[in-house]
């Protein structure tokens, strides 16, 4: 599932290459909107949502997609090759006189009245990412069950949306719990929620960037290669403050990662894996 920065780079691309023009061609392959046409409409912005696309046209329509493991789009200038995969994989192409939008591996793709775009995405938390930002309110979602684990409230998008599972990790992480840690047991939940929930936003804020130039995500703010990410993806690798090999075990069928020294609480039997040799020089 994309995090919520990976949407916005997505939407950016996509809002300046068909915004403010009319499309050319217009062609969804999926069964249920396979005799739209939309040739000639005109595309008035590309808005992210949490993980969900809302392209939006003029006559109050709305082009609702979500990608979430595998789906993509891709933007190509005329008579530039598509890549993206074999062409029964396109789920929907969108084209002006200058470029042309390709989704492939769609798993959500719908038209609906701009008017009803709260029956797909109106479920949804605070937007990270969004105008609607309120750190406060994201708080108060979270503690709402105070007995779930951490990991799980911050990745359902009806509390605050746009955390994936790599944020998950990096957030419980900078709280100094593991993600099994329920909600109601972080210290003075009222006061610490609020600081974690804004330094999420400033975290997905600050990985944005440059939606023409791919870069790789980073948390710690080292600039050295490896050392982006504090625990998630480095199983067995010393944790990157104090040198414990980090663990890695399933919360809710995917894969949480915590450093055992740094993030005391409760937590499963780890994975079984040797541990290597603790880094000498485990600080940047």
């Amino acid at each position: 599932m994309p995090e919520g920065d990976s949407v916005h780079r997505v939407a950016a691309r996509l809002h300046a290459a068909l915004a403010g023009k009319p499309l050319t061609h217009a062609d969804l392959r999926v069964p249920r909107f396979a005799t739209a046409d939309l040739t000639g409409h005109t595309v008035l912005d590309v808005t992210p949502r949490g993980k969900h696309l809302l392209t939006r046209l003029d006559g109050g329509l709305t082009l609702h997609s979500h990608l979430r493991m595998d789906g993509a789009w891709y933007v190509f200038a005329p008579g530039q090759k598509w890549r993206g995969g074999p062409a029964h994989e396109i789920r929907a192409i969108l084209a002006n006189a200058d470029a042309t939008a390709v989704g492939y591996r769609l798993p959500v793709l719908e038209l609906l009245r701009t008017a009803d775009e709260d029956r797909v995405v109106g479920h949804l938390g605070p937007d990270l990412l969004g105008p609607d930002w309120d750190p406060d309110r994201a708080a108060a979602n979270l503690l709402a069950d105070a007995a779930r684990p951490l990991g799980e409230a911050l990745l359902d998008q009806r509390n605050l949306a746009g955390i994936g599972n790599i944020y998950k990790a990096e957030l419980c992480f900078l709280a100094q719990v593991t993600p099994w840690t329920p909600v109601g047991d972080l210290p003075d939940p009222p006061a610490t929620l609020p600081r974690l929930a804004a330094a999420a936003q400033r975290l997905l804020a600050a990985n944005t960037g440059d939606p023409a130039r791919p870069r790789r995500r980073n948390t710690t703010g080292s600039r050295r290669p490896g050392r982006e990410l504090f625990v998630y993806g480095r199983a067995h690798r010393p944790c990157l403050r104090c040198g414990t090999p980090v663990r890695e075990a399933a919360q809710e069928g995917r894969p949480a990662y915590w450093c055992p020294r740094c993030q005391p609480g409760p937590a499963p039997t780890p994975d079984p894996a040797p541990d290597p040799a603790p880094d000498p020089t485990p600080t940047d």
